[in-house]
């Protein structure tokens, strides 16, 4: 495990205030604000904080209201909402400087049996014939305008060993493809058994890439390039199956929508053996600055 990975880890451990108040605090991120994965996976992790253990998460809903401030720390108020025979739901609100900057909603289940079937993998290359963050992002530091940008995103990645199947969308820019990404992502260290801390962490990476697709339909290179300004506004997130966020994972993204200064992302996350872990749903703001 490397100390990117720990320090990551450090932030979900969030301090216990009260019965159902935690505190957490913030990593640096890409933007001049708290990093919109960072905020759910730790909302995660205080809903969890409060159901036994033998009902894991089987999905979140999830509105982005403020932009955070990495500055500050981020209270998370728990109120519980339901405890039946079967289902818990937890609802979270964090708030800074006494104001609400998300909401979460969570549902945790009893393991029970049940029908089986699944939308099957797609083709992916072999994450390990993929180049690593380290060896893309410094081969391509002429995409980013801004100096220090290729720093900055290795940092915001070096938790979690991220690797592009197709060129990304800095890549790409001026030539718009099919709406479409997909990545293969593990983070960079063994963890501990517990079922919440890799959904938390499947979370945290959820919301790295996930807009890519919005971006590959109009040829636009992305927030770090500068031809586009955005933020995510909701995330919803369904766990099907057991899985671990330390062993590879292939994100398969796609966009079905663009309107109204909004971009639809939607996604599967599966296992390397093939089974169907995760479906993600997520809408942010996709704007074309005015000078453009």
């Amino acid at each position: 495990m490397n100390a990117a990975l720990r320090s990551l880890l450090d932030l979900l451990d969030l301090e216990r205030i009260e019965r159902d108040i935690f505190r957490g605090f913030s990593r640096p991120a890409v933007v001049p604000r708290v990093f919109g994965g960072q905020v759910a996976a730790q909302a995660l992790v205080a809903a969890g904080r409060t159901v036994p253990a033998e009902r894991p998460a089987h999905s979140l809903h999830a509105y982005f209201l403020r932009p955070g401030d990495p500055g500050a720390p981020i209270v998370y108020e728990v109120d519980r909402i339901r405890d039946g025979r079967s289902f818990t739901t937890r609802r979270v609100v964090a708030v800074q400087h006494g104001q609400p900057i998300f909401h979460l909603s969570a549902s945790f289940q009893v393991y029970e049996d049940g029908m089986e079937h699944q939308e099957a993998m797609p083709q992916a290359p072999d994450p390990e014939s993929l180049p690593t963050a380290e060896e893309l992002l410094p081969a391509h530091a002429d995409r980013f305008p801004e100096p220090g940008t290729v720093e900055r995103l290795l940092e915001a990645r070096a938790a979690v060993d991220l690797r592009y199947a197709q060129d990304p969308p800095f890549l790409t820019a001026g030539r718009p493809r099919e709406p479409r990404s997909q990545v293969w992502f593990r983070t960079r260290g063994k963890l501990d058994d517990d079922p919440l801390l890799h959904v938390c962490l499947a979370t945290y990476v959820s919301d790295m890439t996930l807009l890519d697709s919005v971006l590959l339909a109009h040829g636009r290179g992305g927030w770090a390039v500068g031809d586009v300004v955005g933020a995510s506004l909701d995330h919803a997130m369904w766990f099907h199956r057991p899985f671990r966020a330390d062993e590879w994972l292939l994100y398969d993204q796609r966009s079905p929508s663009a309107s109204g200064g909004r971009g639809l992302g939607t996604a599967h996350m599966y296992t390397q053996d093939g089974r169907l872990a995760v479906t993600v749903i997520q809408e942010g703001v996709v704007r074309v600055p005015r000078s453009r």
